[in-house]
């Protein structure tokens, strides 16, 4: 459906605001005309217009008053100035409080048609634009770590603590917990914000292959290095450089990358000169760093430079207060990107969430969600959206009662009111998860006395 601008007409002559407002109307716009600007103003406190045209000279409050209250409500909405008494210092006073144009009476209609037009097509513009950025802000993500938790509160509060300094920080979590996340977070709130954040996975990487990839390479330092390229550490100069899975270091490049970080200069591959450096590094790994210096796997020294500062996130299935702002999260951001009206889910399909354990954690969720997405018809998530494997989980375990064993009788009973509990009474989604038609589902709700009255 077309969505028809609204306009706010102002003026305290009553046929010159019949005029306006009759042209205005057949050209298909939402018209709205008052007589007064204390009536103009209250309006604005009421709603939005796409354009406000009003009279300069009025009584009580004139033209400029409602231009800057119309700029302070909405800073989208356009607006046109109107007078008989026009001269240079009052149109140029109106366009420096931010109207659109200034038309003089006796004015042309093909003149005001041409204006209304054009300020509308600016603020539909603008609104585009604005719903543009909000599209890509969700797409993209930001740096906001969704989280009610109190423990992940107090390593977010640390993690701002530590922003501030140049201290190197090791990340611990496992895998999908958000340790990049959380890099990005560092990096935000230091002194280094407007300074490259690069980030490399040295898991990736043979050795060989690593140390091109973070010191550089110099012209002819091996077969096929036809010109000289920086590393990554050159690169993040002034900045923050993230190296994830950092205990898959072997032990060679372990020394090299130790080196680095004392002297705080990197030699290319194949190069004499040191070149100087001002890097904060984070680290990340999902292992136990302590259990893999203990085994010799990573070097003392090194876990003593890069672990300054330690943090470690939670597992999702420590979280799971955060679900339910990280279902609606994941939610907001697939529904723009695939275009859907997707606002919740469903109780059932929120009951099987919080009893999941997350072996993936947060990316397992965030994939869980964009598949229900992909899937979903309606507005909200139902429990045949999800993997296979999780519709499982709305098994339940029976436990004895007063001191017996339950009949088999009375596990199906219980199993049946508890999924059609966890439907809504939906029959046709309860007969799907049970396994069973329509017809057989009847049939039991009468066995057990569970059909409706």
């Amino acid at each position: 459906m077309r969505n028809i601008p609204k306009i706010l007409v102002v003026d305290d002559e009553a046929i010159a605001l019949k005029n306006l407002s009759h042209v205005l109307t057949k050209e298909g716009y939402e018209v709205i005309a008052v007589q007064s600007g204390p009536e103009a103003l209250e309006l604005l406190e009421q709603q939005e217009f796409a354009l406000v045209i009003t009279d300069l000279k009025m009584e009580k409050v004139d033209g400029l008053r409602i231009l800057e209250r119309s700029k302070e409500l909405y800073a989208d909405t356009e607006v046109i100035m109107i007078t008989g008494y026009a001269t240079v210092d009052t149109a140029i006073l109106a366009m420096k409080s931010g109207a659109y144009h200034y038309i003089a009476k006796p004015y042309k209609l093909d003149e005001v048609r041409k204006v209304v037009k054009e300020a509308l097509e600016k603020h539909s513009l603008k609104k585009e634009n604005i719903q543009l950025k909000e599209h890509l802000q969700v797409v993209r993500g930001s740096n906001e770590i969704i989280t009610v938790n109190l423990k992940m509160k107090k390593l977010l509060e640390m993690a701002r603590q530590v922003a501030t300094t140049d201290s190197n920080v090791m990340i611990s979590g496992e895998s999908g917990t958000g340790k990049e996340l959380l890099a990005r977070y560092l990096h935000t709130c230091s002194r280094r914000k407007n300074g490259p954040l690069l980030s490399m996975n040295c898991g990736v990487f043979n050795e060989e292959l690593l140390a091109n990839e973070l010191f550089g390479h110099e012209k002819g330092a091996y077969t096929g290095a036809t010109e000289m390229k920086k590393g990554l550490v050159e690169m993040a100069n002034g900045g923050t450089l993230f190296l994830d899975e950092i205990t898959e270091m072997s032990p060679a490049m372990q020394v090299k990358f130790l080196r680095v970080i004392q002297e705080k200069e990197v030699t290319l591959v194949g190069g004499t000169q040191p070149v100087k450096v001002d890097v904060r590094f984070i680290a990340a790994t999902n292992r136990n760093l302590q259990d893999e210096v203990k085994e010799g796997h990573f070097r003392q020294d090194l876990f003593f430079r890069i672990n300054v500062v330690a943090l470690t996130i939670l597992p999702l299935a420590d979280r799971k207060d955060d679900l339910p702002l990280l279902i609606q999260h994941f939610i907001k951001k697939f529904a723009a990107v695939m275009q859907k009206n997707i606002k919740d889910v469903s109780p059932a399909f929120a009951n099987i969430l919080m009893r999941y354990d997350f072996p993936g954690n947060v990316r397992e969720l965030e994939n869980i969600i964009e598949r229900g997405v992909a899937l979903a018809t309606g507005e909200t998530l139902e429990v045949d959206q999800l993997p296979e494997d999780l519709r499982g989980m709305l098994l339940q375990t029976f436990r004895k009662r007063d001191g017996q064993f339950p009949s088999l009788a009375d596990q199906e009973k219980s199993y049946i009111e508890w999924v059609l509990s966890e439907t809504g009474d939906n029959k046709t989604l309860a007969a799907q998860i049970l396994g069973i038609d329509r017809v057989s589902l009847w049939r039991k709700l009468k066995k057990y006395d569970l059909d409706e009255t």
